[in-house]
């Protein structure tokens, strides 16, 4: 139990207090939580409060020991069987033994609590954007227009190749951050004494990722579902189909666990303090860029995609390192810069996954169309890097500096067009056959 009325995504400012008994016995808690999943039926909550009004500490408190009501269920727009209510705590008597974890760091806990939540709440996006998909294609091929399945126009083609993209893509990014939290984790056992430490500190490291796949899962899945809503024209908005209930339930997820706004100021706010640290070289990877970029440009034969892969990675660097040079500390005030970088980042992240995910299972099996779908996917993510990179050096660069900047960007963001329109009916033709989410 985190959220109240007056502390969302600001969780730090929680108004829930938990002062010490006079015998030193308990924390006597008061306030009050809001959105609590199962609240009314749950004996056990793990409530954050604040000790003396200032030390945010994690408790466990069990509806026994007297002093928890339930609000009323919640009339919410989606997840109707979900059970949300409002919890109320009035003088509980927490035992001093029910803290987790220490006294005013309350904090460790709730944030990779949201880690965990963001990996799994991405992930479980690109399942219900698969259902959501298979549902499409069989309307598809069943509902007929002007004498033939709608399933065969172009237009809905690109709709379901388009979707199968972005599952593609998201799906690889929650393998990928998944396996490098588990290689992270390898020979983890639960008997060490720091066992709890050392699970922390392995989600901790991969927090960037876990806001990553969290806005880019749910936001795939709200364009599916979207789109799925589309492809059903009038019966789509119908509760007798299913997809209509998938359009309302997906809209939350991009409002749980920190909303998607946060979640993004939060991978630009990360990846700046890892630079402050030293953990980052940001500024002389910057010069070193800058450097390169001065060289004569020489004719690249070789890997085409892998190449767009660098470049993006590299724009993200330009760009973040421009910004950070502009407003060093004051970088996190200029909300639309971050938000921006944080889409260069997320979409650089994507192709690479989705690259190397492609190549990876080219040498396993043939799959049919896993190729074809990072093809479209390398090239529309560049075009939208670009257009966030723009952005950022207009509002990074003065009068001397805004066309060389450019010239850079230009120079990384040119690549090789793909037949788009022939891959997405191959993809979508793929998907008909089998009407289902299949590579």
């Amino acid at each position: 139990a985190l959220t109240e009325p007056h502390a969302g995504s600001d969780a730090l400012a929680a108004r829930t207090r938990a002062d010490l008994s006079a015998d030193g016995k308990h924390y006597l808690l008061n306030g009050q939580k809001m959105w609590i999943t199962n609240g009314s039926a749950a004996d056990l909550f793990t409530v954050f409060a604040k000790v003396g009004g200032e030390k945010f500490t994690a408790f466990l408190v069990e509806r026994g020991f007297g002093g928890i009501t339930s609000g009323a269920e919640e009339r919410k727009m989606g997840i109707k069987g979900s059970s949300t209510t409002a919890v109320y705590f009035e003088n509980v008597p927490v035992p001093v033994e029910n803290v987790l974890g220490e006294v005013g760091r309350g904090h460790v806990i709730a944030f990779n609590i949201l880690n965990m939540g963001r990996l799994k709440l991405g992930s479980l996006a690109v399942g219900g954007a698969k259902e959501v998909l298979a549902i499409s294609v069989k309307y598809a091929k069943e509902r007929k227009a002007f004498g033939s399945r709608i399933g065969d126009f172009g237009a809905i083609q690109y709709k379901l190749a388009e979707m199968a993209v972005r599952i593609y893509a998201a799906e690889s990014i929650a393998w990928r951050t998944a396996g490098l939290i588990e290689a992270r984790l390898r020979g983890f056992s639960w008997d060490r004494v720091d066992a709890s430490q050392i699970m922390l500190k392995a989600v901790e490291e991969y927090a960037i990722e876990c806001s990553i796949i969290k806005v880019y899962g749910s936001e795939a899945l709200d364009y599916v579902a979207d789109e799925g809503v589309q492809i059903h024209g009038g019966y789509g908005f119908h509760q007798d189909y299913a997809v209509e209930r998938m359009y309302r339930d997906s809209r939350i997820n991009r409002i749980f666990e920190g909303t998607n706004e946060i979640n993004r100021l939060l991978i630009t706010g990360m990846l700046l303090k890892r630079a402050g640290r030293g953990q980052l070289p940001l500024l002389a990877a910057v010069h070193a860029l800058t450097s390169e970029m001065r060289t004569p440009v020489q004719s690249d034969s070789g890997d085409e995609e892998m190449r767009l892969v660098r470049n993006a990675k590299k724009i993200a660097l330009l760009a973040t390192g421009l910004a950070y040079q502009k407003y060093q500390a004051d970088l996190e005030k200029q909300q639309e810069i971050s938000m921006d970088l944080a889409d260069i980042i997320m979409e650089a992240f994507a192709m690479e996954s989705s690259l190397l995910r492609s190549r990876k299972n080219a040498e396993r099996a043939k799959l049919t169309i896993a190729g074809d779908i990072t093809a479209v996917l390398l090239r529309d993510a560049m075009a939208r890097v670009e257009i966030a990179a723009r952005n950022i050096l207009a509002a990074c660069s003065d009068a001397s500096t805004l066309r060389p900047n450019m010239q850079v960007l230009r120079r990384l963001a040119v690549y090789d067009p793909v037949d788009s329109i022939a891959l997405r009916r191959k993809i979508a033709t793929r998907l008909l056959e089998k009407e289902r989410y299949a590579l």
